[in-house]
C-alpha cells in the first residue's frame, strides 16, 4: 500500500481543487461566460473523480485486510471530500439558476 499520508493528501488536494473550480465556474456563470463555466465544471468533475478514485483505493485496501490507520488527518480528508461533493452538486443547481436569472435580466 502506498504511504497513507500521501493518499490522504491526494484526497484533500483533489477535493480542494474540485471545490475551487466549482466556485470559479459559478462566478463565470454570473458573468454570462457559459463556455468557461462548462470547462471549469468539467475540470471540477475530473478532480472530483481523482479524489474519489483515491478514496476508493483506500477503502479497497481496508476490505482486503490491510490495516488502515484511522487518524484525524484521514477524517479531515473524508470531510473535505464529502463537503466538496455536496458543494459541487449544489453549485451545479446554482449555475442553472444563474442562467435563468441572466436570461430574465436580458429580457428587461
Amino acid at each position: 500500500m502506498e504511504d497513507l499520508e500521501t493518499i490522504i493528501f491526494e484526497i484533500i488536494i483533489h477535493g480542494g481543487n474540485a471545490r475551487a473550480l466549482a466556485y470559479e465556474a459559478l462566478e463565470k456563470a454570473r458573468l454570462n461566460e457559459y463556455e468557461e463555466t462548462d470547462r471549469l465544471m468539467e475540470e471540477c468533475k475530473k478532480e472530483m473523480n481523482l479524489a474519489h478514485n483515491t478514496q476508493t483505493k483506500l477503502v479497497q485496501d481496508e476490505v482486503r485486510g490491510n490495516d488502515v490507520n484511522i487518524s484525524l488527518l484521514l477524517i479531515h480528508a473524508q470531510d473535505q471530500l464529502m463537503t466538496s461533493m455536496a458543494e459541487q452538486t449544489l453549485i451545479l443547481q446554482m449555475i442553472e439558476m444563474q442562467k435563468e436569472i441572466n436570461t430574465l435580466r436580458n429580457k428587461e
